[in-house]
């Protein structure tokens, strides 16, 4: 696409700012006061799972906090929680390094299914059938009780909210403080993703008469699993 009349224009936008010229670089705002990097600034991990731990309550969300040896036998007794029937999971290698096909696929009453870019549009029709859908959070938020997922071509963003259940993985090491670092994170990225989901717990409502509806739509019901050495 050829533009035209660029420095033309921006010339007459720097004038009206009272600029000679028009800026070569960028420059970089200095703010005297920024109160959002002082929010549970000196908070440690383990406190960062407490805070997360309490806000889940307030969003209606489950959440377990286990080790790694123990996540197949949480994840299975989630799923059965749930009532077990049709899974989609991200074709997501982390998933593969805990092994959740092998699992999953030891259980009775459930079919697996994992996001394939080749078949396209066939995925949706997959996965909004689908009772359970499992993705890995990229970010977590204590603060809100928010995951941050990052798709990609093997990470469809359908599987975190058309499954009528959602389970999310979450390595401790992702949980942060709040938004502030989600913004310096996804700053710091080489390659902007196709989509952000910031994901709050089960879906709700609350935009008639105030009242609290939660499970408006999928997912009805989330748990957070919470990896600590990882």
């Amino acid at each position: 696409m050829m533009i035209t009349n660029r420095e033309s224009f921006l010339a007459t936008i720097s004038q009206r700012l009272g600029r000679n010229a028009i800026p070569a670089e960028k420059l970089e705002r200095k703010w005297q006061y920024s109160p959002q990097y002082e929010v549970l600034k000196d908070t440690t991990q383990d406190e960062l799972v407490e805070i997360l731990m309490e806000q889940c309550k307030n969003i209606h969300t489950d959440i377990a906090v286990i080790s790694s040896e123990h996540f197949s036998e949480t994840l299975r007794a989630t799923i059965e929680k749930y009532g077990s029937g049709s899974i989609m999971q991200w074709a997501d290698e982390r998933l593969q390094t805990l092994h959740v096909s092998e699992t999953i696929e030891q259980l009775d009453n459930t079919t697996l299914h994992t996001w394939n870019p080749a078949i396209h549009q066939d995925n949706i029709t997959i996965v909004e059938q689908a009772n359970i859908g499992i993705t890995y959070s990229d970010l977590t938020l204590a603060e809100s009780g928010t995951v941050v997922l990052l798709s990609a071509a093997h990470k469809g963003r359908t599987v975190s909210f058309l499954p009528t259940n959602s389970i999310i993985v979450i390595p401790k090491s992702t949980i942060v403080p709040r938004l502030t670092q989600a913004a310096q994170f996804l700053r710091e990225q080489d390659h902007t993703p196709s989509c952000i989901n910031f994901i709050t717990g089960p879906s709700n409502s609350a935009d008639i008469e105030m009242n609290l509806v939660v499970g408006v739509h999928g997912p009805v019901r989330v748990t957070y699993i919470v990896i600590e050495d990882i």
